[in-house]
């Protein structure tokens, strides 16, 4: 995927360095293998809502689950459908609200079983206009993710940006705090949690992070050309 966003920016758009290299989720972890890849063609790395690490444990067991309860569908017929498959939708919800949206924001949301059965309907309800097998390519493309080995080949300043609560990327792990170590120039900005925040959708919210990343961008140098 970051072989393929690098060379439709140098082949296609004819962009020769990048200011700032920023993701969000998915897009933090394609920002750090930017930042190993292709250490010289930005001013400023920001992952966010990410680990410099491999995936494992809770979060891709999570992942694994919503995999198998759309391959386990027997109207997913080995991709050969015909109608998205009736898992598809609820495995979508499920792993939405189990990996996101912060414990304290859920709480005074739905703070009693009629409010979360509210709340979970209305999830269900909604439009879900999502392709089976593009679904299954999004998450089992995350399975060999892990830029750790190269975390020393990354140049430019970094700012990463985590929520104290993320579901996916629990800070209580320390994690980030040791690969860091490893990173010249390179820190962590973790936004406390509470109700206002949302778990991994935290970092969706550009109120918690907007002066941080100004401070990074007026501090790093930029390379003229």
């Amino acid at each position: 995927m970051v072989l393929a966003q690098y060379r439709l920016v140098t082949e296609g758009l004819g962009i020769r360095h990048l200011r700032l290299v920023l993701g969000n989720s998915m897009g933090g972890m394609q920002t750090w293998i930017w930042g190993v890849r292709y250490p010289d063609f930005m001013d400023a790395l920001v992952p966010m809502a990410s680990q410099p690490t491999a995936m494992a444990s809770r979060n891709w067991m999570m992942r694994r689950l919503i995999i198998d309860s759309v391959r386990n569908d027997p109207a997913w017929n080995g991709g050969n459908y015909t109608v998205q498959p009736t898992a598809l939708k609820t495995a979508n919800a499920f792993f939405g609200i189990a990996t996101s949206g912060g414990s304290q924001a859920y709480q005074k949301l739905a703070p009693t079983r009629e409010a979360a059965d509210k709340l979970l309907d209305g999830r269900l309800a909604a439009p879900f206009t999502a392709d089976a097998n593009d679904f299954l390519y999004q998450w089992e493309s995350s399975g060999d993710y892990d830029p750790s080995a190269g975390l020393e080949r990354i140049r430019a300043p970094l700012l990463a940006i985590n929520s104290a609560d993320d579901e996916r990327n629990p800070p209580e792990l320390g994690i980030m705090e040791r690969e860091l170590k490893r990173v010249k120039n390179a820190r962590l900005f973790l936004i406390p949690a509470s109700e206002d925040t949302r778990g991994h959708g935290t970092t969706g919210m550009a109120k918690f992070w907007k002066a941080e990343l100004k401070q990074l961008l007026d501090a790093a140098p930029a390379r003229r050309d």
